[in-house]
């Protein structure tokens, strides 16, 4: 884990960021039956903890084409002081999701080429997220292949970007409450947990080496190396 940095990570010239509603539809998004959205309560109150929990819950994703969803398999965390992390410069109108309570989204687009989802994780004013890198999907299994534009059940969303792509993610979800009924929130079928293993993080080079990343062990739909899993 990187070293806290000597300044603190919120700035005194923007005020804490409020939550968003959830956008689209004023229809209320329902769990399907079979789950249950996961309360704020839940959520360990730590970014490291969070990445752990939120293996094998659900991500669903409510699109006027129906619902699409998966099993969360693999998950980076970028806790409070990490120079990997979005946060660690402070609060800016770009990364203010980061700031906000604990089960927010927060979405950004990286090389300009692809969106990516992360689930803020500590208190509000405080910046620190996990970012979802992969999940197993479960439901809308055609949707998703006609977002990605593939068949290829194993690479629908196997890696951030391709989830992204896959469950239409985009700046417009950017700071809704992912434990409230909307258009994309985190679930739970109370299924038992799997086994979870962990590694260093994929694609950055600061810290580089910290072992913050968990996923499934021996699950094809986890992004990485044969190395790495």
């Amino acid at each position: 884990m990187a070293k806290s940095p000597t300044r603190p990570n919120t700035s005194p010239t923007l005020s804490n960021p409020a939550p968003r509603a959830p956008s689209g539809s004023n229809q209320p998004h329902n769990p399907p039956a079979t789950t249950r959205i996961l309360t704020r309560a839940e959520l360990p109150a730590d970014t490291t903890h969070l990445a752990r929990y939120l293996i094998g819950k659900l991500l669903i994703r409510h699109l006027p084409e129906g619902i699409a969803a998966g099993r969360i398999v693999e998950t980076e965390a970028y806790p409070i002081g990490d120079e990997a992390g979005h946060a660690y410069r402070g609060i800016t109108q770009r990364n203010r999701a980061l700031f906000l309570e604990r089960g927010h989204a927060y979405v950004y687009l990286a090389y300009g080429i692809s969106f990516m989802l992360n689930v803020s994780s500590e208190t509000p004013g405080i910046g620190a997220g996990v970012l979802i890198r992969a999940i197993e999907p479960t439901d809308g299994i055609p949707l998703m292949q006609q977002n990605r534009a593939t068949v290829r059940l194993r690479d629908l969303a196997r890696g951030p970007g391709r989830l992204a792509a896959a469950l239409k993610i985009d700046r417009d979800l950017d700071g809704i409450d992912l434990c409230h009924p909307g258009p994309l929130y985190l679930a739970s079928d109370n299924e038992p947990p799997p086994k979870v293993a962990h590694s260093k993080r994929i694609g950055i080079t600061r810290a580089p080496d910290s072992p913050l990343r968990f996923y499934v062990r021996n699950n094809p739909y986890v992004s990485g190396t044969r190395a790495l899993n």
